[in-house]
């Protein structure tokens, strides 16, 4: 009897802890939601420029793709200052495929180490995102010793 009692003691036991590994239908929809809609996924979330001088114009292509199950939309780009200009994809981009954002950097009036944030708004579910251009600016004219 004690073995009876025992084996069924040790079955819930077992069940119990079985049932605590799975998780409530509310969670597991919510993960689902999560998972659907549209998503932006950038290859890379900063570029370095390097060294370059006081009034070179640069630019840099973001190459991003759409992650999620539904058509990924740009709606802005915002940037942290006039010196930087940004383009994009404009027409909705179907999951799975990709877009680019290019960003042109005009650096007169600026000197010295620079990191300028990029603000993409979106459809997609998880918010803003962010990309960044570093770049180091020398003095126009400045020796080439001064450079590093």
């Amino acid at each position: 009897m004690k073995k009876v009692i025992l084996s069924f003691a040790f079955a819930a036991l077992v069940a119990g802890g079985a049932a605590a590994q799975t998780k409530p239908v509310s969670q597991v929809s919510e993960l689902n939601k999560q998972k659907s809609g549209p998503a932006l996924t950038f290859e890379e979330a900063e570029y370095n420029f390097g060294d370059i001088v006081q009034g070179d114009v640069v630019e840099h292509t973001f190459k991003f793709k759409n992650t999620g199950t539904q058509p990924l939309v740009i709606k802005d780009v915002i940037v942290s200052c006039g010196c930087t200009t940004p383009s994009w994809t404009k027409e909705p981009v179907m999951p799975g495929k990709t877009g680019t954002l290019v960003a042109k950097f005009d650096s007169a009036g600026k000197l010295g180490q620079q990191k300028k944030a990029i603000t993409i708004m979106s459809n997609a579910a998880e918010g803003a995102k962010y990309v960044y251009i570093v770049t180091n600016i020398n003095e126009k004219g400045a020796p080439a010793s001064a450079k590093q």
